[in-house]
C-alpha cells in the first residue's frame, strides 16, 4: 500500500504500535546507530522520522533472532552500476552498524553475475546468500525450479523475517518478477529503461533547425521513426560536423564483442524495429527475442522463421543492418570497440547529438556539475524521450526495454543465511532508505519515491526521467519475458553472432540465420531437460513462405523500409507523458 490517504496513514500508525509491542528492549547502541543513519544519510524519506525509527527497530529485532542462530555475515552480489555502488559502499555499512550483521556486497560485470548464477542453478551450489540479477531470467527461474518463490518464502520460512512495512503494492516492477504461476520470484532493487537521448540545446538552435529543414523538408525534432533518426544522425555527423569547438557525431552506440553487445539486442532492439507480435509486455505469441510460444502462451516452439519464430525474419535482419550501418557511419570511430560500460559516459563529453538506445541508468553521471552536457546553472542541456520505431513497428507493440535488477535467492542456500540476506534486501529497498537511494542512483522502484515532492521540485534536473516514470505509459517498456526458457544459455548466443555482422565476416542475414539456428538447437536440447514447467517443444520446419505473414509475426518484408522521416516537438511528448500517453 502507498501512504497517500488517511486510511493508509491509520494503518501505518497501527503497524508502528504493533511493531513496537513486538520488539524486545533494544540495545541503546543499536538505536543510536539507527538514529545517526536516519539523520545523516536517510533524508529525505517518504516516511517521517518516527516511522523510520519504527522500521529500523523491526530490522534490529529480526537481526537479533538471526544472530542467535549464528548468522553474523552474509555475502551478496550485483552488477556494477551507481545504485549498487551506493549499496555496496554505504548501505551495507549502515546495515551492519544498525543490525550487527556484516555484509559482503560484491560487484562484478553483469555477464559474470549471469554466469555465476547459472552455475548455481546447474550445480545446486550457490556462492552467495543473495543475488541481484535481472528479471530477464524470470522464464528460467520459473521453469528450472531452483529459485525460491518469494511468495512462498514470505508466508513460510521467511515469515518472521519479512518486514511488516515492505508494502509490495508500492513497488512498480513486481509484474515483471511474477511468473505465470502467479508467484513473486524476485524483489525489484533498481529499474531503468532504454530511451532516446538528445542534446535539446542543439536541436533548439534556429540556424541548425533552418539548415535541417532546408535539406530534409521537415522539422528538426524528436524522431518518431528510424528514418528521421538516420537523417538527424547524418545531418550532425556530416553537415554540422563541429560545435563548441568539438568534432560532433549524430549517433552513439557500442560494438565490442562482449556480453553487453548481446544485451544491446535482447533488450528489445528487434521489437523496436517491429519484429514481434502486438501485445504488452513482450508480444504474443512471438516476443521481442523472436521466440514463438504455443497456444498455451508458455511453451516455446521455435526461434527461426522456419519454426514460426522471427529471429531471422525481414524485420530482425533490417534491425541488425541499421545498427551496423549507424555504428560505422555516424558514431565516433572508437565506439565499435566499446562495451556498454565504456559507452555510457560518452555523451557527457559534449560530442554526441543523439542516441537511439540510451539506458537511463546513466542519468546520474550526466547530471554532474561541470560536464559539457550540463549548463552553468546545473541543468541538463539534454533530454530523454521515447525511442523511435522501425518501419515494421505497429501500435500495440512493446515500445522498449526496462531493466529490473531484482533480489533472487537460491533453494540451495541455508535458510538462516538466506533469511539474513533477505533482511538486507528488504533494508536496501525499504521506505526508510529507498528515496535517498533513488536520488543517488535514479533507478526507481517505488511509486512513493517517484511521487515524492523532492522529485517534483527537482524534475527539471533529470531531463524528462521523472515525467517518464510518473506516466502510466512506462508500462510499455518491459524486461525480457517468459518466452525465454534459459536466459543465461541463450543470451550468450546473441553477442557472438551479432559480432560477425559488425566485423563483416557475415552479412546481417547470415548472422541472424546462424543465431536462429543456434537458438533452435538450444530449444531442442531443452526438450529433454525435464523442466518443471513449459518445457520447449519445437514446431516442424516449414519454408519461410509458409511462415511469413502480414497478419502476425514473423512479418513479411515490406517494400519501403525507409519511409519519410517524422519528428515531433519535445514539449508535445512531455505533455503526452504527463497525460499518461506514450506520445
Amino acid at each position: 500500500m502507498a501512504w497517500n490517504n488517511e486510511a493508509n496513514k491509520m494503518r501505518l500508525s497501527v503497524w508502528i504500535i504493533t511493531a513496537a509491542a513486538l520488539v524486545p528492549p533494544l540495545c541503546q547502541a543499536d538505536m543510536a546507530a539507527a538514529n545517526r543513519w536516519i539523520d545523516q544519510e536517510f533524508q529525505p524519506s517518504s516516511l517521517s522520522r518516527a516511522q523510520q525509527q519504527a522500521e529500523l527497530k523491526w530490522f534490529i529485532s529480526a537481526a537479533e533472532q538471526l544472530k542467535r542462530q549464528g548468522v553474523g555475515r552474509v555475502r551478496v552480489v550485483s552488477e556494477t552500476i551507481d545504485t549498487h555502488v551506493y549499496e555496496s559502499r554505504t548501505l551495507s555499512k549502515a546495515f551492519e552498524d544498525i543490525t550487527g550483521i556484516a555484509v559482503q556486497h560484491d560487484m562484478v560485470p553483469e555477464g559474470e553475475v549471469v554466469d555465476k548464477l547459472y552455475a548455481a542453478i546447474k550445480t545446486g551450489v550457490s556462492d552467495y546468500d543473495g543475488w541481484i540479477s535481472d528479471s530477464d531470467l524470470i522464464g528460467t527461474h520459473y521453469r528450472y525450479g531452483t529459485v525460491v518463490p518469494l511468495s512462498d518464502f514470505m508466508q513460510g520460512a521467511g515469515r518472521e523475517y519479512t518486514n511488516p512495512g515492505l508494502d509490495l503494492a508500492d513497488f512498480i516492477g513486481t509484474a515483471f518478477t511474477t511468473a505465470p504461476d502467479g508467484k513473486l520470484y524476485q524483489l525489484p532493487d533498481q529499474q531503468f529503461a532504454n530511451l532516446y537521448w538528445f542534446r535539446a540545446d542543439w536541436f533548439a538552435r534556429k540556424d541548425l533547425k533552418d539548415r535541417f529543414f532546408a535539406k530534409y523538408g521537415y522539422e528538426l525534432g524528436v524522431p518518431l521513426n528510424w528514418s528521421a533518426y538516420e537523417d538527424i544522425a547524418d545531418f550532425f555527423t556530416n553537415d554540422v560536423k563541429t560545435l563548441d569547438g568539438k568534432r560532433i557525431y549524430g549517433h552513439m552506440d557500442y560494438g565490442k564483442r562482449d556480453p553487453s553487445l548481446g544485451w544491446r539486442f535482447t533488450d528489445a532492439w528487434l521489437s523496436m524495429a517491429g519484429s514481434a507480435d502486438k501485445g504488452i509486455p513482450n508480444g504474443l505469441p512471438v516476443d521481442e527475442w523472436g521466440i514463438r510460444v504455443a497456444s498455451d502462451q508458455c511453451t516455446p516452439v521455435g526461434a527461426s522463421v522456419a519454426r514460426g519464430g522471427a529471429v531471422n525474419s525481414p524485420a530482425a535482419v533490417f534491425a541488425l543492418t541499421q545498427y551496423v550501418d549507424w555504428l560505422k557511419k555516424y558514431a565516433p570511430p572508437d565506439a565499435v570497440n566499446m562495451t556498454f560500460t565504456d559507452a555510457g559516459p560518452v555523451p557527457a563529453l559534449g560530442q554526441i547529438a543523439q542516441q537511439v538506445f540510451w539506458y537511463t541508468a546513466f542519468t546520474a553521471p550526466l547530471t554532474q556539475p561541470g560536464i559539457a552536457a550540463v549548463d552553468k546553472n546545473g541543468n541538463p542541456k539534454w533530454r530523454m524521450a521515447p525511442s523511435p520505431h522501425g518501419p515494421y513497428w505497429k501500435t500495440g507493440m512493446q515500445n522498449g526495454y526496462q531493466d529490473v535488477g531484482s533480489w533472487t535467492f537460491m533453494k540451495s542456500t541455508p535458510v538462516a543465511n538466506m533469511s539474513a540476506a533477505w533482511l538486507y534486501a528488504q533494508f536496501v529497498t525499504s521506505k526508510t532508505v529507498s528515496l535517498r537511494k533513488s536520488i543517488v542512483g535514479l533507478t526507481f522502484i517505488r511509486e512513493s519515491d517517484i511521487k515524492h515532492p523532492y522529485f517534483t521540485k527537482n524534475a527539471n534536473r533529470y531531463g524528462g526521467l521523472i515525467e517518464f516514470y510518473r506516466s502510466p505509459a512506462r508500462v510499455a517498456w518491459t524486461p525480457t519475458g517468459t518466452n525465454v526458457p534459459d536466459y543465461p544459455r541463450m543470451a550468450r548466443l546473441w553477442w557472438a553472432n551479432v559480432a560477425t555482422a559488425i566485423d563483416g565476416s557475415k552479412t546481417p542475414q547470415a548472422a541472424m540465420d546462424r543465431l536462429a539456428k543456434d537458438l533452435d538447437e538450444v530449444l531442442a536440447d531443452l526438450q529433454n531437460t525435464g523442466m518443471q514447467h513449459c518445457t520447449p517443444r519445437l514446431n516442424p520446419m516449414l519454408d519461410a513462405g509458409r511462415r511469413l505473414s502480414n497478419k502476425g509475426s514473423p512479418w513479411l518484408k515490406i517494400d519501403n523500409e525507409k519511409p519519410r522521416g517524422e519528428t515531433i516537438a519535445y514539449e508535445r511528448l512531455l505533455q503526452a507523458w504527463k497525460e499518461g500517453r506514450v506520445q
